[in-house]
């Protein structure tokens, strides 16, 4: 059952950036082994430019015998650097995963963010699966829960989407990065992640922004 239309008061977006301001979630899958239990493992997680998720996972994992055996999945993240979990914002994805036979495509932008799985997309059992959502439910905070539907929450094909390789070539040559200490790996129309320190930062745009001049110039800003 899909849920309800979308409300008004809903904001997408946030649902979008509070997913991918984290890495890691919960995943949540069908067992084939006891007749259709939930089953959850732990995943690191790649959002991708229209919202849905890109993971990379052995074919031995009893969530990927689960996903081949029944599509339905689901995934859940939160602001993991805050132990009060009940008071956080926190997003799940409910949806299908398949698997992408574009590995290498996929391994493009997915290796830039987990540089340390390189590893295993080398070993032929690894293989990338994306979760394409039926609804977000989304919980902002207090009083700030809802659902959000898929034609609300997935973005249509824009600019940034062809324009990523050569924005991130060109600003990690640029002295305001430089003299940042800090290394653009991705650009999305929500935001974009430095390397800094050897950690994962994630900045977001006060807009959405679907081109490389609007990304460049916010990024540049700052």
């Amino acid at each position: 059952m899909i849920p309800d239309k979308t409300p008004a008061h809903a904001n997408p977006r946030s649902a979008r950036q509070l997913l991918r301001a984290h890495r890691y979630g919960a995943l949540g899958t069908l067992s084939q082994k006891f007749d259709g239990h939930p089953f959850t493992s732990i995943t690191p997680y790649l959002v991708d430019f229209d919202g849905s998720v890109l993971i990379l996972i052995s074919g031995l994992a009893e969530h990927t015998k689960n996903i081949l055996n029944d599509s339905r999945a689901s995934l859940v993240s939160h602001n993991q650097a805050d132990p009060r979990i009940q008071t956080q914002g926190r997003v799940t994805l409910v949806g299908h995963a398949a698997h992408q036979p574009d590995r290498a495509d996929c391994a493009k932008r997915y290796l830039r963010y987990f540089a340390e799985t390189r590893n295993w997309y080398e070993l032929p059992d690894f293989n990338f699966y994306r979760i394409t959502p039926l609804a977000i439910r989304y919980i902002g905070g207090f009083g700030d829960i809802h659902w959000i539907g898929n034609e609300n929450y997935l973005l249509q094909r824009y600019p940034l989407m062809q324009q990523e390789d050569s924005l991130i070539e060109e600003l990690n040559l640029h002295p305001a990065l430089q003299k940042r200490g800090a290394m653009l790996i991705g650009v999305d129309c929500d935001g974009y992640d430095l390397v800094v320190n050897g950690a994962v930062v994630r900045h977001e745009f006060a807009e959405l922004t679907l081109d490389a001049a609007a990304a460049r110039a916010a990024i540049l800003a700052e």
